[in-house]
């Protein structure tokens, strides 16, 4: 085993690569609760459900589906290309296919759409374009891409626990976040999360093994304390001092029989004949350039987190890495599921000390153990798993000193990277924003010629992605 994932070889050890393995399926077991949630209560344009039953006796199955296909395809992407990265359902693109796509068709053409797509990823790896994008990204425009992602991460954190929340429109301000509601902490569950901040950074300085996952566990059975003695429940607009998404306690039974009910339901070209050609293509566009650069910031973070990126800034068998991720977008849509992609939370397990793909597999592991312990699984809360996304976006942010800011062609570039991701929270947005003003400033200065031939590609295309709506008017 040692051999075969380099244990050793890259400094690490089996203790570490388990331990960095369940944290990182910690800090991503909300997916299995939360995908449900957003697609199963999506009507489709027939007024169907996706599973063919209506909420919430969908939810089960979607849960089950969307754990088995974690599972597989992070397990794959541990013997395949050996890189600490997990994968599961992709936040923004399931709610794209509920919203945007399901709504013009079936449940089955949308998974359709999401096959394709994933084919066409596949067919871009294997010819090597994918890769070849990739290695035509200056290397300082890679370290932006990393430092962007930990902020991201980081807010995502802060967000998911209830500490930042989105200002109510009718509160008439201008102003998009605030601490707390009104302007405040307020509930036992942000004080959980607050708790276990300080738990997580406080054994980590103090250089504690297994910090992370120690603080997940402490603040886990703290939660259920909390639950128990208060009665907080599920939170919601009315109620903002409930748990954001999982209730904390003690599971009646820990084991549940499956249903994969939704593994299987996809209709390749339906969509063709739904809503036109024009419009089919746009939406495939749609989801493969959100998938293509969501991936290639994810694994250049991961990568450069473990100390695994080469001279060039790319992390080993990339090749491989984008093959299974482009696998597991079809996979996802074949099972109903929607997408599957690469997940920053894996920087959780990094920042634990993973460092091979022996950490995806016991993540993968996780998740397949997940369809049948599910009830055990929804005891974590996600405001005791979100204070490693904290720490790690900190760690991750340390990257930054390796950007030459007094190079404006770079620095500015950069900065719109770094900036506009926990900003439009989008990893895509960012990205598209630091190329294309790139390009911009070589153009400007008179340095057309050191701008990459497939960066001219890129920048067409993130111009068109931006401008996906008014296109899609005029096409359609």
């Amino acid at each position: 085993m040692d051999t075969f994932f380099k244990i050793t070889e890259r400094g690490s050890t089996v203790a570490r690569e388990v331990r960095g393995g369940i944290v990182t399926f910690f800090t991503m077991a909300y997916i299995i609760v939360l995908n449900p949630l957003i697609l199963g209560f999506a009507p489709d344009a027939s007024g169907g459900f996706l599973g063919g039953v209506e909420p919430p006796g969908n939810l089960p199955m979607i849960a089950a589906g969307t754990a088995l296909v974690a599972g597989v395809m992070t397990i794959l992407m541990g013997l395949v290309a050996n890189f600490p990265l997990a994968l599961a359902t992709g936040l923004g693109l399931n709610a794209f296919v509920a919203f945007a796509i399901a709504s013009q068709m079936t449940w089955a053409d949308a998974m359709g759409l999401v096959v394709l797509e994933g084919l066409v990823i596949l067919v871009l790896v294997l010819t090597g374009f994918r890769e070849a994008v990739f290695h035509a990204v200056p290397a300082q425009l890679k370290i932006a891409i990393s430092v962007g992602i930990g902020l991201f991460i980081a807010l995502i954190g802060f967000v998911d626990a209830g500490f930042v929340r989105r200002i109510p429109d009718a509160a008439n301000t201008t102003v998009p976040v605030q601490l707390g509601p009104g302007g405040q902490l307020q509930g036992w569950p942000v004080v959980v999360f607050c708790l276990g901040l300080v738990l997580v950074v406080a054994l980590w300085v103090l250089r504690v093994k297994g910090a992370i996952l120690i603080s997940i566990l402490v603040t886990t059975v703290v939660a259920i304390v909390a639950e128990a003695l208060g009665g907080f429940g599920q939170g919601s607009a009315e109620k903002p001092t409930g748990w954001a998404l999982t209730v904390p306690s003690l599971p009646g039974n820990v084991f549940d029989a499956p249903d994969f009910g939704t593994v299987g339901q996809f209709n390749l070209l339906g969509s063709f004949s739904e809503v036109g050609v024009v419009a089919a293509i746009l939406l495939v566009f749609t989801l493969l350039l959100a998938d293509f650069f969501d991936t290639m910031g994810t694994m250049t973070a991961i990568g450069a987190e473990a100390g695994l990126l080469d001279a060039d800034g790319a992390p080993p068998r990339t090749r491989r890495i984008l093959v299974v991720d482009s696998v597991a977008a079809a996979a996802g849509g074949a099972a109903g599921v929607s997408s599957n992609t690469s997940y920053i939370e894996s920087a959780s397990g990094v920042g634990e000390g993973a460092r091979t793909g022996l950490a995806s597999v016991v993540t993968g592991v996780c998740f397949l153990l997940a369809i049948f312990l599910a009830p055990l699984v929804a005891v974590i809360p996600s405001e005791a798993a979100v204070p490693a996304l904290v720490l790690v976006g900190f760690l991750m942010m340390q990257q930054v000193k390796g950007i030459d800011w007094d190079d404006v062609e770079i620095a500015l570039p950069a900065f719109l990277t770094i900036v506009l991701m926990p900003f439009t929270y989008s990893i895509t947005v960012g990205i598209g924003a630091g190329f294309l003003a790139y390009v911009l400033i070589k153009v400007v200065k008179g340095k057309v010629a050191q701008v990459h031939p497939l960066l001219w590609v890129i920048a067409v295309l993130f111009i068109a992605y931006f401008a996906i709506n008014p296109l899609t008017a005029l096409l359609t």
